[in-house]
């Protein structure tokens, strides 16, 4: 078991996922699971684990609500996990045999994602194991990150974790309501050229820049709905400039 880390996720309507990412994480004592006005069935399938501490709370934003999640756990390092996020043994292998002695380590891992059932290009570095003596999230209500300071030190682990991005394509819809709103929430944009252009560079990032047209009908969805998540972001921010 590895005792000395607690694993905290934060989840809402979680539960096409929510199993498969709990079962990797039995050999963890303690995982807090943040539920945060979930009405499906992601609390049921979390009781039928032991290791499981659930907590209900508001949401207030994505780096806050991390935030408090991670106040309910019992140890200072914290393991910062996403309710579609999968750990394989070699990842946990690796990551029990880290040295925790320095509150100042920053561990990052290596993430994998994948688009309903296809492995993505897309791989990213990311902090997610962190001690809360010394380390938080920032405050962004969305993309939000953990702060790293002059005296935190980067370990980058080898081994890499699943990251099941998107399983219905319904959710992309859900998803592009939920970030618009936070990243359009009390910002404008007044002139109509930029909601133009922002869309069109994402699509031109994401399809060419980051090389997603090798993903053949993956990458262009991908592209398109990077595109259109951007457009109605700052068509939002247009028309709160109207306002």
């Amino acid at each position: 078991m590895i005792n000395h880390i607690s694993v905290v996720i934060m989840a809402k309507n979680a539960q096409d996922t929510i199993q498969e990412c709990l079962s990797s994480l039995q050999t963890f004592s303690e995982v807090i699971l943040y539920l945060n006005d979930s009405t499906d069935n992601t609390k049921k399938i979390a009781q039928r684990y032991k290791n499981i501490k659930i907590i209900e709370g508001e949401f207030l934003g994505f780096g806050p609500t991390k935030n408090m999640a991670a106040s309910y756990a019992n140890n200072d390092w914290i393991f910062s996990l996403d309710s579609d996020e999968i750990i394989n043994e070699q990842l946990l292998s690796e990551i029990k045999n880290q040295d925790y002695s320095n509150e100042n380590n920053l561990f990052v891992l290596r993430r994998e994602n994948y688009f309903l059932g296809q492995k993505t290009i897309s791989k990213d570095l990311i902090v997610r194991i962190y001690n809360k003596n010394k380390s938080k999230f920032n405050n962004n209500a969305v993309h939000e990150k953990i702060i790293v300071s002059k005296t935190n030190i980067k370990i980058i682990l080898k081994n890499s974790f699943k990251h099941l991005n998107i399983t219905d394509i319904n959710q992309t819809l859900t998803k592009m309501i939920k970030y618009t709103d936070l990243g359009s929430k009390g910002k404008k944009t007044c002139y109509f050229t930029i909601v133009i252009l922002k869309s069109f560079f994402a699509f031109i990032q994401t399809y060419f820049l980051r090389l997603y047209f090798l993903n053949g009908w993956v990458g262009f969805t991908i592209a398109i709905t990077n595109a259109n998540r951007r457009f109605y972001k700052y068509l939002k921010q247009f028309l709160n400039c109207k306002k």
